[in-house]
């Protein structure tokens, strides 16, 4: 259903059942996928890819060219897989030369005010609380839920399940499955809450909890402390993939805490 007052580019594609409300606006070369809702003064531009039944509410701007004066108008896009809800005045801006690209994954949730920058990947089940700020190039995973008015760095990674405290500022790598906070943004014990809320055993989430004690907990460099892990513990895909973030890492990871943390 199409309000007349809303404005649609004749060479936009809109699925039938797609919902656009009164004073939105599609661009261009632009795809929308069926269920999708777009609110009013929603601006949708060129090269943005939304999937199915994504929610796009009042005053967000999707898929605008990057604020990066290396950007010369190349063709490059912004995608939005299913199920995801952007908030009021989110901002996503479309890839540059880079990874032409900007994509955000499904079932996301991405809060009010937020920015995401051009040639950011965010995996799926991503949840951004108010006013975050993702600079360029950054890369999150799935699952990672990011405190309100946090700001991230330029080409920072942020593993999956990883929960980050509000108003954090975010300069290095954060690993995966743990819990980060304080200033400077420092390891705050694993993600136990969000691991048991997604299945995870409690012999899964000790595991996860020992392989950090080497990181974090044992004054270890982290060469020494992978060679450790790898040592005391079997091959499983959660300590696989901890090691290989770590491994490559190429701003570094965030530091151990002043203090002894609770790992709960």
């Amino acid at each position: 259903m199409n309000q007349p007052l809303a404005y649609i580019h004749p060479d936009a594609k809109v699925a039938q059942n797609v919902v656009i409300e009164p004073f939105a606006v599609i661009h261009k070369d632009v795809e929308i996928g069926e269920g999708t809702w777009i609110g009013s003064h929603a601006i949708i531009m060129e090269g943005a890819r939304i999937g199915k039944n994504c929610k796009i509410f009042p005053g967000a701007v999707i898929s605008a060219v990057p604020q990066d004066l290396k950007f010369k108008g190349e063709n490059t896009v912004t995608i939005i897989g299913d199920n995801t809800t952007i908030r009021e005045c989110v901002t996503v801006n479309r890839g540059t030369i880079d990874k032409h690209r900007t994509e955000i994954g499904s079932n996301c949730l991405i809060m009010a005010y937020a920015h995401i920058a051009h040639d950011c990947i965010l995996g799926n089940n991503v949840i951004l609380a108010n006013a975050v700020q993702l600079a360029g190039h950054i890369t999150v995973g799935d699952y990672a839920n990011i405190g309100g008015m946090s700001a991230v760095q330029q080409f920072v990674k942020i593993g999956k399940h990883t929960y980050i405290g509000g108003c954090s500022q975010i300069r290095k790598d954060v690993p995966p499955y743990i819990k980060a906070a304080r200033e400077p943004l420092s390891y705050a014990g694993i993600n136990s809450v969000g691991l048991r809320r997604r299945g995870n055993s409690d012999e899964k989430i000790a595991e996860i909890q020992a392989i950090y004690r080497y990181i974090y907990l044992r004054g270890l460099n982290n060469t020494d402390a992978i060679t450790q892990v790898e040592l005391e513990f079997p091959a499983t895909p959660e300590r696989d993939e901890i090691l290989n973030f770590i491994s490559n890492s190429e701003r570094g990871i965030i530091k151990s805490p002043v203090k002894k943390v609770s790992e709960e």
